[in-house]
């Protein structure tokens, strides 16, 4: 038999389009495992209380505005720290970091680029991801949230670089208090797996 026979068909090193569209067809891994029901309401608890502090301290700060303190990437943080806690993507360093440093991409997008559909936003996306990659901080939230500092209301764009600060660096750190806390409560679970 020749290497080739013995290769699994997706791994094979052909050239040409077929090996390119084959590629989409992914590896045949079958379907992730069940979580325990534990972990679930371990997790269910941590996004709650995480993003409920979150709410609230915005409400406390910001009495009768929008509700500014909470943007939608932290709705993604949470499904990391508290449903994912020993992924690479949800430690501390990439929490804080991915966050601040997206924030501060798009601001600087927002500010820097002229107003043509879809430059800002794809230039403040694009440049928190190679970022995030060089710092080694990639947190997939973060892309969302330099997303929101181009795209966000006008008390956004009126924060400027404050933005990175609160409520982006500011909740963060709430998410990241309530990881430290209710991951850690459970015998199975760990949180950080490293800081740095």
């Amino acid at each position: 038999m020749t290497p080739a026979e013995t290769t699994p068909e997706h791994t094979r090193t052909t050239t040409g389009p077929g090996r390119y569209l084959r590629k989409m067809r992914g590896a045949p891994r079958g379907r992730p495992p069940r979580v325990a029901v534990t972990e679930i309401l371990w997790s269910w608890l941590g996004a709650f209380l995480g993003i409920g502090a979150i709410a609230l301290l915005g409400q406390s700060l910001l009495a009768g505005a929008d509700r500014l303190f909470l943007i939608g990437s932290f709705g993604a943080s949470a499904v990391l720290i508290y449903g994912a806690p020993q992924s690479p993507l949800a430690q501390p360093r990439n929490l804080i970091g991915g966050h601040l440093l997206s924030a501060l991409v798009g601001v600087l997008c927002y500010q820097a680029l002229p107003p043509l559909p879809g430059l800002a936003e794809a230039a403040a996306v694009a440049s928190a991801i190679a970022l995030m990659h060089l710092t080694r901080t990639l947190h997939p939230p973060g892309g969302a949230t330099a997303l929101i500092a181009v795209v966000g209301s006008e008390k956004v764009h009126a924060l400027g670089y404050l933005f990175a600060l609160a409520p982006v660096g500011l909740g963060a750190v709430i998410l990241l208090g309530v990881g430290l806390l209710i991951n850690n409560l459970s015998a199975h679970r760990r949180y950080p797996e490293s800081w740095f």
